[in-house]
């Protein structure tokens, strides 16, 4: 259309931009940037909002914003746009900084803006500023039941906060206000689910399952995983296997990488380490799963637990064959030397680790506490 001359309306500009965030073109994407600027389409809000997506969705955060700063007009579809992209780069604290000048710029929520905000006090176990915008969506959005998304925020962010009776609360009101619906899908199911499991009430995760497929939920992936782990730490491995066979058998969902490193687990802790030994050496013959580290640094946690030697080694092996600078598994393998006094083996592999440049990612985590 611009080589032949044909002018560039919004909907063209637009089009395009979406495309190029699809295909993570960004190189292009600047070009049509560059363009818009050159051609006075800087002003609509509607290509605004498409570049803002782009950024985003190319990890650009920064000019996201830059380019939200600039457009006069903005309206809701741009500002949730920039929320998005706050939020797949984990920037908690701007996307809620930004929820909060939204009524500054004279624009409304929606339920895509509490949801993101929902998910930002997930992300920061902000408690009480979770808690405010549960009122607000209480008290201004009359069917808020009916929104699986917004309940399914709802419940993670209690479950995040280790509300967990909160999140059952949330959750046991969708059913009942509306239980000839069923609104409960398995988006909320999950949900729960996954609140009990992060929580650490494995018989509820268990039970809960159950009665989903009473209700005539299908289950998914993330329903099978969560309980399968709560199996692995309940000692229940012949129900954990028979969860694992029934994804096949009876939903027809092929298993992935994860769903292998959760049955390895659940056989480590059943101090089968043969048997997870010989299931990761038939995944990857068979082609029946893709052979990850996860699987294989299970399988050496176990080997450390138990004081496996010789397993833990060959563990270990395989995990760095395909990921060479994975200090996890260099690090639990000094651990295993450690426990043996293996002093020489030690030595040799803190050479290794200093020649790869391996350094071990330190952790933290905060949660806000309330009087």
């Amino acid at each position: 259309m611009h080589t032949n001359g044909v002018p560039l309306d919004t909907y063209a500009l637009c089009s395009t931009l979406t495309a190029s965030s699809k295909v993570k073109h960004v190189h292009f994407g600047k070009q049509i940037h560059a363009l818009v600027g050159k051609s006075g389409w800087s002003s609509s809000v509607f290509v605004g909002s498409a570049l803002i997506d782009l950024y985003s969705k190319l990890s650009n955060v920064k000019d996201a914003a830059v380019v939200f700063d600039e457009i006069p007009e903005k309206n809701s579809v741009c500002a949730n746009a920039l929320l998005s992209g706050y939020g797949e780069a984990g920037l908690w604290i701007e996307e809620l900084e930004l929820v909060r000048k939204m009524p500054e710029l004279k624009l409304k929520y929606d339920q895509f803006t509490l949801s993101a905000a929902l998910r930002a006090c997930t992300g920061l176990s902000a408690v009480e500023l979770g808690r405010q915008l549960h009122g607000y969506l209480l008290r201004t959005t009359p069917d808020v039941e009916s929104d699986v998304f917004l309940q399914s925020a709802l419940i993670e962010m209690y479950g995040k906060c280790g509300l967990v009776k909160k999140a059952w609360q949330v959750f046991k009101l969708v059913g009942m206000e509306n239980r000839k619906e069923r609104s409960r899908d398995v988006v909320l199911w999950t949900s729960m689910l996954g609140v009990y499991g992060r929580n650490g009430h494995y018989k509820e995760v268990i039970d809960l399952y159950n009665d989903m497929l009473v209700e005539g939920i299908r289950p998914d992936g993330i329903a099978f995983l969560t309980v399968i782990s709560a199996c692995a730490r309940t000692g229940e491995v012949h129900a954990g296997v028979k969860y694992f066979e029934s994804m096949t058998n009876d939903f027809k969902l092929d298993p992935g990488p994860e769903h292998y490193s959760c049955l390895v687990d659940l056989l480590c802790r059943a101090g089968e380490l043969q048997k997870a030994w010989e299931l990761l050496n038939e995944t990857l013959y068979t082609g029946t799963g893709n052979c990850v580290v996860s699987m294989w640094g299970a399988l050496l946690s176990a080997c450390v637990d138990r004081g496996n030697i010789e397993l833990g080694k060959l563990a270990a092996q395989r995990g760095l064959e395909l990921d060479p600078q994975n200090a996890g598994i260099c690090i639990m393998l000094s651990n295993l030397y450690a426990r043996f006094g293996m002093w020489d083996e030690i030595g040799q592999l803190r050479v290794l680790i200093k020649a790869r440049g391996l350094r071990k990612d330190v952790g933290c985590s905060w949660v806000q506490v309330t009087s």
